[in-house]
């Protein structure tokens, strides 16, 4: 049995025990989400694989390799000995690249303890198998679903980073388990809601940085605002649609998980799928974009086991395809770009 989530101030509404945290996985989210975490009250261990990234968070209070100029909590600590990172947490939130999770995750499943909540802040598909991120965590680490939450939003890290006010979604089948870890991160500059719409909320987040990437494709090609417009918009009728052939409520899509993370992620320069588009629309190849975007750009993989479960599913996705056929089927912006726009005329509705 689950149990009942730490009592909240209710002028902060962080948890009035200090609750006991692990992030897995070092990178610019997961220590964006540490701080975060920390700043809402809770003690933080940052499992990193580089020893220069532990010591320059224990000693100096900042992770220069990946979230350069940001002084994080001193609740944030940090360690390469997994044992060390997992021991006592309540909340094991992971940040490391989707399509590595279930190897890099693998030798924590028996680390865990009993009644741990794990929290996924990636945002992709597996590749292989088409399962969502909640759904390789619980078979990696031998959690059940009720202990799975996902959170995900307009959630920039280098803005929340500079404490700049967002909200976010944390979603969970078991609204105790989804309510103890918004709890835990609640401060004054993030804002999160609960709800149980796992499924959307996680699809929302993975395809959306397919469309971004096709949002900067366009934009390097030169393409304005009407186009950027369109993208967006008729993206999002194509990722509610497949979310509620999987089951998803309709509302997730008009939140913050959907429309929310749909237009940062499109629109700002601080995403990667975004940037690494439009080097791929201003003329690079993909080995060159990547090189030139640094760091993971998770559309990329993403856009093929995302266009797999659509076509399992049978749901038409057209600009997921051609996310697909420009970044891995080397078609041209403006053969896909004709091929978008020659589609049959119809009614604009989500079938």
């Amino acid at each position: 049995m689950t149990e009942p989530a730490p009592s909240t101030s209710p002028a902060t509404g962080r948890p009035e025990e200090r609750v006991r945290v692990a992030v897995l996985g070092s990178g610019a989210w997961g220590t964006t989400f540490a701080a975060v975490m920390a700043d809402a009250g809770c003690d933080v261990t940052l499992w990193a694989r580089r020893d220069d990234v532990v010591a320059d968070v224990r000693d100096n209070h900042r992770n220069e390799a990946y979230l350069a100029g940001v002084d994080l909590p001193a609740g944030v600590t940090a360690t390469t000995d997994a044992a060390e990172a997992v021991r006592g947490a309540r909340i094991v939130a992971v940040a490391v690249p989707s399509q590595h999770a279930r190897t890099s995750l693998a030798p924590f499943a028996a680390l865990l303890e009993p009644d741990v909540v794990v929290v996924s802040l990636m945002k992709g598909v597996e590749l292989g198998t088409d399962r969502r991120m909640s759904e390789v965590l619980s078979e990696v680490l031998d959690v059940p679903a009720e202990r799975v939450a996902v959170v995900s939003g307009p959630n920039l890290a280098k803005e929340i980073a500079a404490q700049q006010p967002t909200g976010t979604v944390v979603s969970c089948p078991d609204e105790t388990n989804a309510r103890l870890v918004a709890a835990a991160c609640t401060t004054p500059y993030f804002r999160p809601y609960t709800n149980t719409d796992v499924v959307g909320v996680e699809l929302c987040g993975a395809a959306k940085n397919v469309i971004a990437l096709v949002v900067g494709i366009a934009q390097g090609r030169g393409y304005g605002y009407n186009t950027m417009a369109t993208v967006i918009t008729r993206g999002l009728v194509e990722i509610t649609r497949l979310g509620l052939a999987l089951g998803a409520q309709v509302e997730t899509f008009a939140g913050l998980a959907g429309m929310g993370d749909l237009v940062a992620t499109c629109a700002s320069p601080l995403s990667r799928n975004h940037t690494l588009g439009k080097h791929v629309g201003g003329g690079m190849s993909l080995d060159e974009a990547v090189r030139a975007t640094g760091g993971t750009a998770e559309g990329v993989k993403s856009c093929v086991s995302i266009l797999e479960l659509a076509q399992r599913h049978d749901v038409e996705m057209p600009i997921t395809g051609a996310a697909v056929a420009m970044i891995h089927d080397g078609r041209s912006v403006d053969d896909v770009t004709r091929a978008l726009l020659g589609r049959p005329q119809k009614a604009e509705s989500l079938s």
